[in-house]
């Protein structure tokens, strides 16, 4: 089983929409007994009294839009125990990276990428909750998502 954890800052917007993108074509593929996706923020603003948000509305409903459920997700933290729980950790911009390497005590196994770094494209994947471009992020993520499918098979 290949074990996948997306994250980005806060968990409520572009590593959500990336596990239920990536669960969705799995799922299309047949495969989903191959895997297990999740996905966690590096810092805990969206987790209150160990309860975390949900997935933001907008994002939410850019998924929605593509037929796909996220209902019941809620945000939270990259734990250092998840470097060895996951094959794969996979962030969505610089800073994302930069915070789980310092999370996670490093890399020694090389399991940390950026998203589209699958797509041979080293920029970030921005951030919609600043941008308000959530079109652009569900593309981005979707590329990403796709070119790391490819990748592993």
């Amino acid at each position: 089983m290949i074990k996948i954890l997306f994250v980005c800052h806060g968990n409520i917007c572009r590593s959500p929409m990336a596990e239920f993108v990536m669960k969705d074509m799995v799922s299309q593929q047949n495969m989903s007994d191959n895997f297990f996706i999740a996905s966690a923020a590096t810092s805990s603003e969206e987790i209150w009294n160990g309860i975390g948000n949900p997935v933001y509305p907008p994002a939410k409903a850019k998924l929605a839009e593509h037929g796909i459920n996220c209902s019941g997700k809620r945000a939270v933290q990259l734990a250092r125990s998840d470097y060895e729980k996951y094959d794969y950790l996979i962030g969505m911009d610089s800073a994302n990276i930069r915070s789980m390497h310092r999370m996670l005590g490093g890399d020694p196994e090389g399991k940390i990428f950026k998203l589209l770094s699958f797509a041979n494209l080293e920029r970030d994947i921005s951030d919609p909750w600043y941008t308000g471009d959530f079109e652009a992020a569900y593309r981005d993520v979707k590329e990403g998502c796709r070119a790391l499918l490819e990748y592993l098979f």
